[in-house]
């Protein structure tokens, strides 16, 4: 904290006439290294004529955190991954005109854009990169992530017991995960762990970002609160780092940026389970309140597969009418 007050008077020292005259505009990356930075931050808005910008990683730099510290004073922006645009933008092809007027050559261009985005993800260090060094690069970033924003911000006492549940969330990504059976999985194995820890264990996991979980649409507490979520990593490219080599999960992709796109429109989302069985992937509520059901599949070529996916929808819209 010491240092970080002697940064502010060593740069007034060096531009005394900005004190009184001119606005400043600092920009503090990796702050939450520096024990107490919350209060610095806030006296510094408070006393100074300063515009403050702050960044890092995870660690301790989470929006519940920065928002108790600031009280109303911050606003947040999230950094995430590229979306699909993001990428094609990135890389110089992003379209200019709708799609009905794509050319066979653009759309094919754009079909080849889609598959490597799904199998490769959005990080934008790993665009460009060959299969192994991107692996290798993703396996680094989830390594730090782990030890840094988890295991070490939260002294956790069973290091392995996290890596297993990783393993089991990144390897089966949009997949059910029931905290009851991994407990019991982990049992199984002589393991001894709380559920209370495994809950935590999953809310440290999403709060570090390198995952989201969702719930059951429902408006009663119990059944959301007893029925498995249905898990996603931040970014497609992530799911490779837990599958056999040369398997693909397209659909398994494909859902996951979708549910990225809808998360970056600011939608809530949940996933939908009829009565009947039937699931569906997406109920999304925007910010107007206006409720959708998404089905998302990577191939309808089958006719039972189309009339799967939409038997789905029909029975789902059955118990939310007032959604599109």
């Amino acid at each position: 904290m010491h240092d970080l007050d002697l940064l502010v008077e060593t740069f007034y020292q060096l531009n005394p006439a900005w004190r009184d005259t001119r606005r400043a505009t600092f920009f503090l990356d990796e702050i939450q290294l520096v024990p107490g930075w919350e209060l610095f931050a806030r006296r510094l808005l408070d006393s100074e004529n300063i515009d403050l910008f702050i960044s890092g990683s995870s660690a301790r730099m989470l929006s519940r955190e920065v928002a108790t510290s600031m009280r109303g004073r911050a606003m947040e922006a999230v950094v995430s991954p590229f979306g699909f645009r993001e990428m094609l933008r990135h890389a110089g092809r992003e379209p200019q005109k709708p799609g009905a007027r794509f050319t066979k050559a653009e759309r094919s261009q754009l079909t080849r854009d889609l598959l490597d985005y799904l199998a490769h993800g959005g990080f934008p260090e790993a665009q460009g990169l060959d299969s192994r060094n991107r692996i290798e690069l993703l396996r680094t970033y989830v390594d730090v992530l782990l030890l840094r924003d988890v295991l070490e911000r939260h002294n956790l006492s069973q290091p392995q017991v996290l890596h297993w549940m990783v393993r089991q969330l990144l390897g089966n990504a949009a997949g059910a995960f029931s905290i009851n059976k991994f407990h019991a999985d982990l049992k199984s194995r002589g393991v001894a762990v709380g559920k209370d820890t495994l809950h935590a264990y999953l809310a440290h996991l999403e709060d570090a970002f390198l995952l989201s979980s969702l719930e059951l649409a429902s408006d009663s507490e119990r059944r959301r609160q007893v029925n498995p979520r249905k898990v996603y990593p931040v970014d497609t490219g992530l799911m490779a780092l837990f599958s056999r080599p040369g398997e693909t999960k397209l659909g398994h992709a494909l859902e996951t940026a979708v549910l990225r796109e809808l998360q970056r429109r600011g939608e809530q989302v949940h996933y939908v389970r009829t009565e009947a069985g039937f699931e569906v992937d997406f109920h999304a509520r925007g910010l107007t309140g206006r409720d959708a059901l998404i089905q998302v599949c990577a191939n309808l070529d089958s006719p039972e597969t189309l009339a799967r996916e939409v038997r789905a929808l029909q029975d789902a819209a059955a118990d939310w009418p007032e959604a599109t």
